[in-house]
Parts: C-alpha cells; sequence; structure tokens
C-alpha cells in the first residue's frame, strides 16, 4: 500500500496585544493611509515581554491537539520552523517536547525564515512517505518584534508575532500532494538580521534590515514560478485550486502572485491586514484561520507557498 501523509488538524495562537496603525503614528514618521496603501496591513500582533517563542508555539499546539482530538502521545516527531529562538540551545522543538511530556521522540528546529513552515512541511512530508513516522506536530513561530527597529518605518510597520501548527499524520489516501522548495544565498544583503553574540558581546546591526522594492521583485517572481512548478508536476491547473494561501508579507506581493497565476482573489486566503507578517507563523496561522472560520472544507485543494530571507521560497499543493 502506498503511504500518503495528510493534515489532520490545524491550531493557532496570537498574542494579546494589537499594535495597530494609529499606534505606529505616534511611534514613528508614518500614517496608517501610508501603511495600508503599500502593505495592506492595518494591525499585528505584539508578544508580552514575560511572553516567548517556545510559549506561543506551546499554545499553538495546545490548539491543534485539541482540534485533531488526538492524544499527546500519538505525536512521534516535532518540528518548530522558527528563526527567532528565546535561547541558542536547546531548540525550541525540545522545549515543546519538555512541556507536553514527551520523551525520547525527536524534535528539532528547522531556519528558512518566512519560507520556514514550507521547508517543515516539506521535511514532514518526507518522513511520514519513507514511512519513519506516523504523526508529525509541525509549527511555524516567530516572534518578529524582538528584531525590529521601531524608527524604521520600513520595517517596523510590517511584522508582528504569533504561532500557527499542525499535525501531519499518515494516511492511505493523497493529502500532501507535491512539495518544492528552493534557496539562493546571493540574496543575503535584500533582508537579514546580522546581529550576533561574539565572547559575551553583542557584533553586528541586531535589527532587521531590507531592500523592499529587491524583496517584492524577487518574492512574485519565484513565488509565481514555484507555484506553477507543482501545479503542472501534479498534473493540476489553476483553476482546480480552491483556495490560495499564501505567506502574508504583504498585501501586493499576494495580489501580484495571484495575477501571475491566473487565480482570483476571492480564492486567496488574507490575513495580512489582522496578522501582519509573522514570518514562519504566517502560513499556518491563515490556514488555520480560513479552517476555522469554515471557508477551507475537508477535500479542498490548497495551494500553499511561502518567501523568505536566505533568500528561500517553496509551494505545497494539498488536498485537505
Amino acid at each position: 500500500m502506498k503511504l500518503y501523509s495528510k493534515i489532520l488538524a490545524s491550531g493557532s495562537y496570537l498574542p494579546a496585544k494589537i499594535l495597530s496603525n494609529k499606534d505606529l503614528e505616534k511611534m514613528v514618521d508614518t500614517s496608517d493611509e501610508w501603511i495600508v496603501s503599500r502593505s495592506g496591513i492595518k494591525e499585528r500582533r505584539i508578544v508580552a515581554d514575560n511572553e516567548t517563542s517556545a510559549d506561543m508555539a506551546y499554545n499553538a499546539t495546545v490548539d491543534v491537539i485539541k482540534s485533531s482530538n488526538i492524544a499527546p502521545s500519538k505525536i512521534d516527531l516535532i518540528l518548530v520552523a522558527t528563526s527567532t529562538p528565546d535561547i541558542l540551545f536547546p531548540s525550541t522543538a525540545c522545549l515543546i517536547q519538555r512541556r507536553l511530556g514527551l520523551n525520547n521522540i525527536p524534535a528539532f528546529d528547522l531556519q528558512a525564515a518566512c519560507t520556514g513552515f514550507l521547508y517543515a512541511l516539506a521535511t514532514a512530508d518526507a518522513f511520514i512517505r519513507s514511512n519513519s513516522y506516523k504523526t508529525i506536530l509541525v509549527i511555524g513561530v516567530d516572534t518578529v518584534s524582538r528584531f525590529i527597529d521601531y524608527t524604521d518605518r520600513n520595517t517596523c510597520v510590517l511584522f508582528g508575532d504569533g504561532a500557527g501548527a499542525v499535525i501531519v499524520q499518515a494516511s492511505d489516501e493523497p493529502g500532501i500532494i507535491c512539495n518544492e522548495i528552493h534557496a539562493d544565498g546571493s540574496g543575503e544583503e535584500i533582508l537579514h538580521v546580522k546581529g550576533h553574540i561574539y565572547n559575551g558581546e553583542l557584533k553586528g546591526h541586531p535589527y532587521m534590515a531590507m531592500d523592499g522594492k529587491a524583496v517584492y521583485k524577487m518574492a512574485v517572481r519565484n513565488l509565481a514560478e514555484v507555484a506553477t512548478s507543482v501545479l503542472t508536476k501534479s498534473g493540476y491547473s489553476n483553476e482546480q485550486v480552491d483556495w490560495f494561501v499564501p505567506h502574508q508579507a504583504n498585501l501586493r506581493i499576494i495580489e501580484s502572485t495571484a495575477a501571475h497565476l491566473n487565480i482570483s482573489m476571492e480564492k486567496v486566503i488574507v490575513t495580512v491586514d489582522i496578522h501582519g507578517n509573522t514570518s514562519a507563523a504566517s502560513v499556518p496561522l491563515a490556514l488555520d484561520h480560513a479552517i476555522k472560520n469554515g471557508k477551507i472544507k475537508r477535500g479542498d485543494l490548497l495551494l500553499l507557498e511561502g518567501v523568505g530571507a536566505g533568500f528561500t521560497w517553496g509551494a505545497s499543493l494539498i488536498r485537505y
């Protein structure tokens, strides 16, 4: 019998604090009109001072376990996509494992910036198809706000914090149909955080730096190409896609990519207006939001994609 992997359930967590565009007007030289016109973002969530990436990831895990109706003991692998771990080590995945009381199962983090969840999903799919594991917890989480300079209006208006999770399980029916992931390290200079600890001291600039125009051009081109490739490999057309769930970086990028793919915006899941760019949490947050609001239903064909620093990008075609 051929083995497939399927998304069993989704879950999410957002911090309580809302940072609106009106709030940002008091912090930096910007306006609600300027932010919305350039990004489509109206508000974003920000972690509390005593809240961590692991806290958010755990809360999203509790939510997905509740939605899945399975016992945590069934989980045999934990994958966490994050660029913002609270500590260098142990990994965020190991911290989640401890909180769940699961001993001996493997747990590790993946770092592919905003594309992290797509990388983790592809990894989970490969593990299940190889019959290595049967029930995998996949989390995307980032506390981007802690690496943002709130005097830089080109970056501070775009990002927020959050966590999203799915449980991927072995199935005899196709679920995750096709994954494709890419990277191009020559894009390092257009989006990065170069600050690091060296001999106990902070070296380099500790905040995000971004060339917005270069990111836009690379994002739209690569996202359109990888989505088209996944559809072609799978033998599906864009007309057969029920829901397009893109990385929620910027509404203009989302709209341009959808136009390149000839997918109507009526079939696009958009949460960037209320979440901002939550990096690796972006796609699973949008997915869970659409499922809980009754848009995405069992049997729907989903096209997921992400793009991020590295430069990294990827897509997944999924029968939910």
